[in-house]
């Protein structure tokens, strides 16, 4: 077992990029698996179960891996919780609520890929970082590919429900980077894994007061067993795993490299609807993705690779993923 100073920082023989790869196949992988359990469930439901699971399987990570003489302040605590109200069930209600109405491939172009791109404008339009004309050139091309995409949705196969799953799945966006902006308060007193264990409890419970009228209406003896293999792997993988290998893979290479793997998610995210989902995107919103994929590179890169100094290089940006996923997941 790793001693509780190991967790953000790779042996050796660890390749960092390896971890980092696994984490983002996790994330991408969580949509489809999502879509899986949104179909048996009410979408309440569903997004309890996960995340029910997921707070037990963080605080059993916090007390094999976490650092045993961290003293946490009641406003710490108080902190982490009112962030998980946000980033955990507000997030996921809609999320999941998208889910029953569009496709699992819609979520994972536009809740990993908006999220940085709405993090990114507030925080120019705020003046907190310097618009650089890459940053603006980004950000325009990310409107530009979202309104392709969802004129794409509204056309396509699906109507109005896709649609209205799809805005359903922006609030998402908008959600997180809400979360994202508040990272820098939640993490000023307390580690990233213990953190991201108090906003997913608070979370949790949230999501089982909310769902709690639902719990009756679902058939628990006929669920097919497919379903509770989904949920325990959401639990297990895309929030608990996925969270430890991130920390071990971001202490090495830091977040602004982090930042740059993050757009692999809708990659894998798109390939895993096609595989196990048979979902598939038109003409018109793939061109779109693609547009809006490549304005949110450009926008959170600003053209430079990762260590290369300037605002991509310096792991300092309030959009790098030590504050987008210090606390959770958002897939």
């Amino acid at each position: 077992m790793d001693s509780p100073k190991t967790i953000n920082t790779p042996t050796s023989k660890e390749n960092p990029y390896l971890l980092l790869t696994v984490t983002m196949v996790l994330w991408g992988s969580a949509f489809s698996s999502s879509k899986a359990v949104v179909e048996q469930l009410p979408h309440s439901v569903a997004a309890f179960l996960r995340f029910g699971g997921g707070a037990l399987a963080l605080l059993l990570a916090v007390r094999l891996f976490g650092r045993r003489d961290a003293a946490v302040a009641p406003r710490d605590r108080g902190r982490a919780a009112l962030a998980g109200l946000l980033g955990v069930f507000a997030y996921n209600l809609s999320f999941f609520w998208g889910l029953s109405l569009a496709p699992s491939m819609d979520a994972g172009v536009i809740v990993p890929v908006m999220s940085p791109v709405i993090t990114t404008a507030f925080l120019l339009l705020t003046r907190k970082e310097s618009a650089s004309p890459a940053r603006i050139a980004g950000l325009g091309l990310g409107v530009v590919g979202a309104v392709v995409f969802f004129v794409g949705a509204s056309t396509g196969g699906g109507g109005a429900a896709r649609l209205t799953g799809d805005l359903l799945f922006l609030l998402s966006a908008v959600c997180w980077a809400a979360f994202t902006l508040s990272g820098p308060r939640v993490l000023a007193g307390i580690e990233p894994l213990r953190a991201t264990a108090y906003a997913t409890c608070a979370g949790a419970v949230a999501l089982g007061l909310f769902s709690a009228p639902r719990l009756g209406d679902v058939n628990w003896g006929e669920l097919p067993a497919g379903v509770w293999l989904n949920v325990v792997f959401l639990a297990v993988g895309p929030t608990a795993l996925a969270n430890l290998l991130y920390y071990r893979g971001v202490g090495t290479v830091g977040p602004a490299s982090a930042s740059v793997m993050m757009f692999l998610v809708p990659v894998f995210g798109s390939s895993a609807a096609m595989v196990f989902l048979d979902e598939s995107f038109g003409a018109v919103q793939a061109a779109g993705a693609l547009v809006l994929l490549a304005g949110a590179v450009l926008a959170v890169t600003q053209g430079r690779l990762p260590g290369r100094g300037g605002p991509a290089g310096d792991g300092n940006s309030a959009h790098t993923p030590r504050r987008v996923r210090a606390v959770t997941d958002d897939a």
